[in-house]
C-alpha cells in the first residue's frame, strides 16, 4: 500500500464500494474481517490506495471500472428484476445491451409490475436509496379490479393495514373524480410486494401497478422496455 500524496490515493472502501458494487459500509465490513489485501498485505480500515495496487477481496483480484454509470429502464410487465431467468421468464437484462449487464438493479419490481427501475454499479446510490433510513418516495399508478370503498381508503391513508410483516400506511389519491379503480400511490417503505399484499388484506386485486417516481427519480417519456443513461453531474 502506497504512502503517496493523498490527493492522488482514494480510500479503499471507496474503491472496493465502486468496482464490487457495494455501499462503503459494506465494504468496511470485508476490510474489517479481514477478507482485503493490499499487494498482498491484509489492510486495517480506513487505509488508502494508489494507482497500481493490487486490491483482492475474498481470493479475488479487482478488475478496475472506469465510472460510475446509472440508467433508467421502463420495465414492461412480464420481466423479473434479476441476472438468471426464473423458470423461463425473460430478465430485464435482456432489455439492455451486453456492456450494461454488470449493473444491478436498485430495489425491484415484481414480475407482473412496471415502470421505473434504476440500475448502477454505485453501492453508495444503491444503499441511500433502498435502506429503510432514509425513507426514499416512491409513486405508483394502481388499477385495482373493484372500486376502492371510502372506509378501505381511509383505512390504508390514515391509520394502516397490518400485514404479516407490520403495519403498511400509504397515500392514495384518486386519479379520476368518476373512478375509484384507478389510484395513484405514494409511500416510503419497499417491502416485498406491500401495494398488492395491501388491498389484497381487504379483498382486492391489484390488476396494474406502474412505478413512476424513485426518491429524486422519474420515469418522465422513457418508453416501455427502454432505457436512458442518468447523467449524475
Amino acid at each position: 500500500m502506497t504512502q503517496s500524496d493523498p490527493e492522488k490515493t482514494i480510500r479503499l472502501n471507496k474503491y472496493i464500494a465502486l468496482h464490487l458494487g457495494l455501499s462503503r459500509r459494506e465494504a468496511d465490513d470485508y476490510i474489517d474481517r479481514g477478507y482485503v489485501k493490499v499487494n498482498d498485505i491484509v489492510i486495517n480500515l480506513g487505509a488508502r490506495i494508489a494507482e497500481g495496487d493490487r486490491v483482492v477481496v475474498n481470493g479475488k483480484p479487482i478488475v478496475a471500472e472506469t465510472k460510475f454509470q446509472y440508467l433508467a429502464l421502463n420495465k414492461p410487465a412480464g420481466y423479473v428484476c434479476s441476472r438468471a431467468s426464473q423458470g423461463g421468464l425473460p430478465t430485464v437484462y435482456e432489455l439492455l445491451p451486453p456492456e450494461y449487464h454488470h449493473l444491478k438493479t436498485v430495489g425491484r419490481l415484481d414480475f407482473a409490475s412496471s415502470g421505473l427501475i434504476l440500475l448502477t454499479n454505485d453501492g453508495d446510490f444503491t444503499y441511500r436509496l433502498t435502506h429503510p433510513k432514509f425513507a426514499k418516495t416512491k409513486v405508483y399508478k394502481v388499477r385495482l379490479d373493484h372500486e376502492l370503498e371510502p372506509l378501505h381508503q381511509q383505512m390504508i391513508s390514515d391509520y394502516g393495514v397490518q400485514l404479516e410483516d407490520g403495519p403498511s400506511k400509504m397515500s392514495l389519491e384518486r386519479l379520476s373524480d368518476g373512478d375509484r379503480i384507478d389510484w395513484q400511490v405514494t409511500m416510503s417503505e419497499g417491502r416485498n410486494r406491500q401495494i398488492r399484499r395491501t388491498f389484497n388484506s381487504l379483498g382486492y386485486e391489484v390488476k396494474k401497478l406502474h412505478r413512476i417516481t424513485f426518491g429524486n427519480y422519474s420515469i418522465g417519456d422513457i418508453q416501455p422496455g427502454k432505457f436512458e443513461i442518468v447523467d449524475m453531474r
